[in-house]
């Protein structure tokens, strides 16, 4: 067991160990790199932590995150508003956005159906998608979710969702490997995949 030296030292490296991908070796690291800085950086680091907890919303209408209540994208008049690209998380709409290659909007769905992990639909953004393409305007949507087993689950999930309107469903063509996650993806793939993609049925 790891002796330290402070309590307060040995809070914080509890604290920062709590991240997803931090051992306490790498969280002992962080912390020691923090107390040589000057404090007024420190204080502002932990103030935009906290700002950002308070502050940061999620867009009402693709539940991307945003400062306001609409995000910027959702919000940009240039897009097209007929194609709507369906994401699992906020660091695919980062990646796709990255490609320079789309010009549609996102819906966010915050994760994917996983039984194994207790994620049914109920706790994901479809009911709202199926809203959205209800309300009218939108062509097609792209079901750009991880060629996984949860993502191709909740593909055909959306897919029987939106069976009843007339909108085109397709899917990313698979240039990208079975099993991989869109946000691991590099740029050139991940922009190829969205041009070529393919009609859901065909997959």
């Amino acid at each position: 067991m790891q002796q330290y030296p402070s309590a307060l030292l040995e809070k914080a490296v509890g604290e920062f160990a709590r991240l997803p991908g931090i051992g306490r070796k790498t969280a002992l690291r962080l912390v020691l790199h923090l107390l040589r800085q000057p404090v007024g950086d420190v204080e502002n680091f932990v103030e935009s932590l906290g700002r950002m907890r308070r502050e940061v919303k999620y867009c009402r209408v693709c539940h991307n995150i945003s400062d306001t209540d609409v995000c910027p994208i959702c919000s940009d008049e240039h897009r097209d508003r007929s194609l709507v690209c369906v994401v699992e998380n906020v660091q695919d709409v980062m990646a796709v956005e990255n490609t320079q290659q789309y010009r549609g909007l996102y819906h966010v769905l915050g994760g994917v159906i996983s039984p194994v992990e207790g994620v049914g639909p109920s706790d994901l953004q479809i009911e709202s998608l199926v809203q959205r393409v209800a309300a009218g305007g939108v062509d097609e949507v792209i079901l750009a979710l991880g060629s996984t087993m949860e993502g191709d689950t909740t593909n055909f999930y959306i897919s029987r969702k939106l069976a009843p309107f007339d909108v085109a469903l397709s899917v990313l063509a698979r240039g990208i490997s079975v099993g991989d996650e869109l946000e691991y993806t590099d740029e050139v793939t991940l922009g190829r995949s969205i041009i070529n993609r393919t009609p859901f049925g065909q997959v």
